[in-house]
């Protein structure tokens, strides 16, 4: 008797993660590739201990880790171990590769990325990379050489890939905020907050940012107005200190929480947004179209989220404050933005016009171009 277990049409692998920003843009391609083709099988490679290890089943997928870590750009004795596990991985990575023998393989960034697509192109598959950033990372630029696509968010890409294998797709972004409705009415209810004041989304994202926190910490004397609400993410780490310090105040404008789970209704009630600058954070603010203040963290690879806020101002769609300045002028700013109408309707305009809405279908059609070339 024939067995009933159908073929895979095609097996596709997805390497990489780190950060929300590598995930979740990642799934969205799955999810993408999956609804053109549901034939197809999935396999994701990711850091071990990383996010990926947990929102990949959660969205129904396979997934293997490596062990495989950052290196550090400071003498320490974490990069002796470093050199071992990307032994280990590349090992690790080659098996996969034999095992799983994949049609495609894609590369969403982040330290699994690497290896796994490394061990690919030696094996002659056909690999896909997409770059988040306005800023090349050092893996991405070393995997181009062997990429037959390279999916990039930003213009002006040529400067670090070959300009013949560039396609401007955009960033995935999360399914409900492609789905943002216009009325924010559920949102005013969720947050308790009375139509007609203004509200200013402060975003750190998902662990919160130190800076974000004691700018408006050290400015509450300021945001202590009638017309006001501040909505704070403020992220796990810092909560149980800000929430005492939110309670002594006497403050009940602030609607401190450690992490928002409804983003879509939190950028519904926003007038104005004060966020960090990832890949993931400003594709979806462009989306969103609503004003936005961005204060980059200097903690991440090559600076790249300056590159990021940069890339905006630059087409005067959002305000831009450095980490280092934010304490002195961020309430401030936030301020003067949110009484200046005419400004806020500029940024918006502009910010709206650079968002790329079918990003993940985009991407999932150069992946079909390529298969169907096999």
């Amino acid at each position: 008797m024939k067995s009933m277990h159908k073929r895979p049409s095609y097996r596709i692998l997805i390497g990489g993660g780190g950060t929300g920003g590598h995930v979740f843009p990642a799934i969205a391609i799955a999810d993408a590739l999956k609804e053109k083709d549901p034939g197809m099988e999935f396999l994701f490679v990711g850091a071990m201990g990383k996010l990926e290890m947990e929102k990949v089943p959660e969205a129904g997928y396979s997934i293997e880790g490596l062990p495989v870590a950052g290196f550090q750009r400071r003498l320490t004795l974490k990069n002796i171990s470093f050199f071992y596990k990307l032994l280990v991985s590349m090992i690790r990575s080659r098996k996969i590769i034999a095992r799983f023998s994949p049609n495609l393989a894609v590369g969403v960034g982040g330290y699994a990325s690497g290896p796994i697509l490394k061990a690919a192109a030696r094996k002659g598959i056909p690999i896909l990379i997409q770059e988040q950033n306005s800023y090349a990372g050092v893996t991405n630029r070393l995997l181009a050489r062997s990429a037959r696509c390279i999916c990039v968010a930003y213009e002006k890409m040529e400067r670090y890939f070959p300009a013949d294998r560039i396609v401007l797709t955009g960033n995935p972004v999360r399914q409900n905020l492609l789905e943002l409705q216009a009325d924010p009415a559920e949102g005013y209810i969720k947050y308790e907050i009375e139509k007609g004041k203004k509200v200013c989304l402060v975003v750190g994202g998902s662990l919160g940012a130190r800076t974000l926190n004691h700018s408006f910490m050290e400015g509450m004397d300021k945001i202590n107005r009638e017309d006001l609400v501040i909505l704070w993410q403020c992220g796990k780490f810092y909560h149980t200190e800000l929430k005492e310090k939110v309670k002594a105040s006497g403050l009940k404008n602030i609607r401190l929480m450690p992490f928002i789970s409804r983003m879509d209704l939190a950028y519904g009630v926003a007038d104005i947004i004060v966020s960090r600058a990832g890949a993931l954070s400003i594709s979806e603010l462009c989306i969103v179209g609503k004003p936005v203040i961005l204060v980059p963290s200097p903690n991440v690879a090559e600076d790249h989220q300056t590159h990021n806020a940069k890339s905006l101002v630059s087409k005067d769609a959002a305000l831009m404050i450095p980490d280092v300045d934010a304490r002195e002028q961020l309430v401030d700013r936030m301020l003067l933005l949110m009484e200046n109408r005419a400004e806020q309707e500029n940024l918006s305009k502009n910010i709206k016009q650079l968002g790329i809405v079918d990003a993940s279908q985009r991407i999932a059609a150069e992946v079909q171009l390529i298969l169907n070339e096999q």
